[in-house]
């Protein structure tokens, strides 16, 4: 510059605003939460800036100042936190033929931002497009698991399991995008509102009450072995007695015989007219 440049107070601020500009260009901080991709001309450079890795310590990352060529190099942010995909409303069929509406959601982060760039071809909100790309595969995973189930499953301690095989099933087909699934979680697993709820609920109390009488035509068969049981139970005891004393066996029986006999007479207010000399009464008349 010359003097009378140096004296124009109008060329040096226009002088400082593009060495401003220039070096704003040039020079770029990468935060903590983000990872960088490099394009030149559209291609990607060298590997990423503070590319996540396990176990790293906040603050000792890759995140800093780095260098691009100005108009030619162009930065593209991806977040290096913890993300999610949802599913809304997923209709899945169990194995037991119920159609279901299950809510789910998974949880990811971005562990190759590179390929994740070149994958979904996105030069900008890499985030958004890899979550359009997870959810049909979220989908996919989803019905595949639920499908090899009963409706049952999702309401025992076997939902667990269900919700890591689906974490295995999504994590094989996310890894083309540079992602890594940290969880997933089914929200909850119903059946449709309106006829198909309905015909569904008619089904299951159909099946309660086919159990009910399979458990009740059980219980009445064990009944009546028991009482046949317990019915010769009884005649050999009776004959046991019998053998051992005959007198005192037919006078206890009598005696069985005219406590029922009696006291039913007494309830009923009716009259019963024997004979002294009747067979019946014989114990009465004591032993000869």
């Amino acid at each position: 510059m010359n003097a009378a440049t140096l004296r124009n107070p109008i060329a040096i601020a226009i002088a400082v605003l593009l060495a401003l500009i220039l070096l704003a260009s040039t020079v770029a901080i990468v935060p903590e939460t983000k990872q960088a991709v490099i394009l030149r001309f559209e291609q990607p450079v060298g590997s990423a800036i503070n590319r996540w890795k396990p176990n790293e310590v906040f603050g000792r990352s890759g995140a800093g100042v780095t260098w691009r060529i100005p108009l030619i190099d162009r930065i593209v942010w991806v977040d290096k936190r913890v993300l999610d995909v949802e599913l809304d409303k997923q209709p899945v069929l169990s194995t037991d033929q119920l159609r279901l509406e299950v809510d789910a959601y998974a949880r990811f982060r971005i562990v190759d931002p590179l390929k994740a760039v070149v994958s979904t071809g996105s030069t900008s909100v890499t985030e958004q497009r890899v979550i359009d790309q997870l959810q049909p595969l979220f989908s996919s995973a989803l019905r595949n698991e639920l499908g090899k189930r009963p409706f049952a499953a999702l309401l025992s301690p076997e939902r667990g399991q269900v919700m890591d095989n689906i974490q295995i099933g999504l994590q094989h087909l996310a890894s083309q995008y540079g992602v890594q699934i940290v969880d997933v979680r089914i929200k909850h697993a119903g059946l449709p509102d309106g006829t198909p709820l309905q015909s569904a609920l008619d089904r299951m109390k159909t099946a309660r009450d086919q159990e009910a009488l399979t458990i009740r035509a059980k219980g009445e068969q064990a009944a009546q072995i028991i009482r046949a049981e317990a019915d010769a139970k009884a005649a050999q005891i009776y004959a046991e007695s019998f053998n051992k004393d005959p007198d005192f066996y037919d006078f206890y029986r009598a005696m069985q015989s005219y406590r029922y006999t009696f006291s039913d007479q007494v309830k009923g207010q009716t009259s019963l007219v024997l004979s002294p000399d009747n067979a019946y009464l014989k114990e009465f008349q004591g032993r000869r």
